[in-house]
C-alpha cells in the first residue's frame, strides 16, 4: 500500500494508513499509545529484538504483526514506519523506509551529525513522503504559546535566551555512553532539545558564533572527546542578535529529578517553561514584565506523545513532504560545533 490508497474508500470510510513500530521500548510503547489514541492511524506490525518488549506493545494491537527484523517489518506495506532504536541506526534505518515508500517518525536524534541528517532529508524528498523527528517539547502548550508571543513581537525584540535541562539519573543502556553508537553525550541526548527549542521559537537564525565546555565526570574534556560528556555548556550567538545560554547533564547533583527550563527575554518583557518539583512530565509558564509576572499556562503533563499522534494525524491526512523538516539540519549543524566537529 501506498500513501495514495489512503484515498480509497473500504465499506465508506477513508482507510486509516497502516504503521509499523521498530523498537518498542518504554518510549517506542509510549508513542504507539499515542498514535492508537488519536486514532489516526493502524498498528499493522512490530518489531522489537526482545521477544517480550514486542508481545507487550502487541497487546495494544492484537491484529498486529510480529516482525522478526526490519527488513520483515518493511515487508509488510506499511504506510508509515515509527523508529525508536539506538541513535546510531536512526539514519540508515530512515532512510531504508523512506527509500521503501515508508513515511518516517524518528526519535531525536535524527542523525549523529548535520551530514546524516542532511541525509535523511534528502530520501524523505526523493521519495516525497512525511518525515517527522520527535522534538516534543515543541508540543508543550506553554512552548507554543512562548512562541506565539516571540513571532507576535510582545516580549519586543528577544535578545537573550537561557536553556537548561539536568537528569539527575542519566540513561539506564550501555550504548548511549559509546560515542559511536550514539553520537555523544547529554549534549545529544538532551541538548538536542534544548537547541531545537531556541531555534524554532525565533525563527532560525543562522548562529554566527558557537562556544562549548563539555565535562564527563568533572573532568573538562578536550575538543574532540573519546568519550561522552555527562555535563556540558554552551554560549551561541545568533545572527538576529540573541545570545542563547544552554547547560546540560545526566547525574547531576541537582537536588531533584530533573532541571528544566526554557526563558526567553526581550525588551519588552520575558517568558518561561520550567518543570515543577524536579518532574519531568509537569511544566508551568509565566509571562514576565519588569518584576512581576502571570500565568500563561496553568499546569499541564500531557504532551508526551503529542508529537507522534500529530505525525500520525498528517500521514493520514495525506501529507507528503514537508520541507520545513530541512530545519533539522541546522540544530545539527550547532550540535556538530558544539562537539567541535
Amino acid at each position: 500500500m501506498t500513501l495514495a490508497s489512503l484515498d480509497r474508500p473500504t465499506g465508506g470510510a477513508v482507510q486509516k494508513p497502516r504503521v509499523g513500530f521498530l523498537g518498542v521500548g518504554w518510549i517506542g510503547l509510549d508513542r504507539m499509545k499515542a498514535i492508537v489514541g488519536a486514532g489516526a492511524a493502524e498498528v499493522a506490525a512490530i518489531c522489537d529484538p526482545s521477544p517480550e518488549m514486542a508481545a507487550k506493545a502487541a497487546e495494544l494491537a492484537p491484529g498486529a504483526a510480529l516482525a522478526a527484523d526490519f527488513d520483515a517489518l518493511l515487508d509488510q506495506g506499511l504506510d508509515g514506519v515509527v523508529i525508536a532504536t539506538p541513535s546510531s541506526l536512526h539514519a540508515a534505518q530512515s532512510i531504508r523506509a523512506l527509500e521503501r515508500g515508508a513515511a518516517v517518525f524518528c526519535q531525536k536524534p535524527l542523525g549523529r551529525t548535520a551530514d546524516e541528517v542532511r541525509a535523511v532529508v534528502d530520501a524523505a524528498r526523493a521519495a516525497d513522503r512525511l518525515l517527522g523527528v520527535d522534538l516534543s517539547y515543541r508540543f508543550t502548550h506553554g512552548m507554543q504559546r512562548i512562541r506565539e508571543l516571540v513571532q507576535a513581537g510582545e516580549l519586543g525584540r528577544v535578545f537573550a535566551v537561557d536553556l537548561v535541562f539536568h537528569n539527575a539519573y542519566g540513561p539506564d543502556k550501555p550504548w548511549f555512553y559509546d560515542q559511536a553508537q550514539s553520537g555523544g553525550g547529554c549534549v545529544m541526548d538532551l541538548g538536542v532539545h534544548l537547541v531545537d527549542l531556541a531555534l524554532w521559537t525565533l525563527g532560525f537564525p543562522a548562529a554566527t558564533d558557537i562556544s562549548a565546555r563539555l565535562f564527563a565526570g568533572g573532568e573538562r574534556l578536550s575538543a574532540h572527546p573519546d568519550r561522552v560528556e555527562d555535563f556540558a555548556e554552551a554560549t551561541v550567538e545568533l545572527e538576529s542578535g540573541a545570545v542563547v545560554r544552554l547547560a546540560c547533564s545526566w547525574r547531576l547533583n541537582a537536588g531533584q529529578d530533573a532541571v528544566i527550563s526554557a526563558a526567553f527575554y526581550g525588551t519588552q518583557g520575558g517568558a518561561t517553561i520550567r518543570n515543577v518539583d524536579g518532574s519531568f512530565y509537569d511544566f508551568v509558564t509565566e509571562r514576565y514584565r519588569g518584576t512581576s509576572r502571570e500565568p500563561v499556562h496553568p499546569l499541564e503533563n500531557d504532551w508526551g506523545g503529542k508529537a507522534a499522534a500529530d505525525w500520525a494525524r498528517r500521514l493520514a491526512a495525506g501529507e507528503g513532504f514537508s520541507p520545513e523538516i530541512a530545519r533539522m539540519a541546522d540544530a545539527a549543524e550547532i550540535l556538530d560545533r558544539i562537539y567541535g566537529r
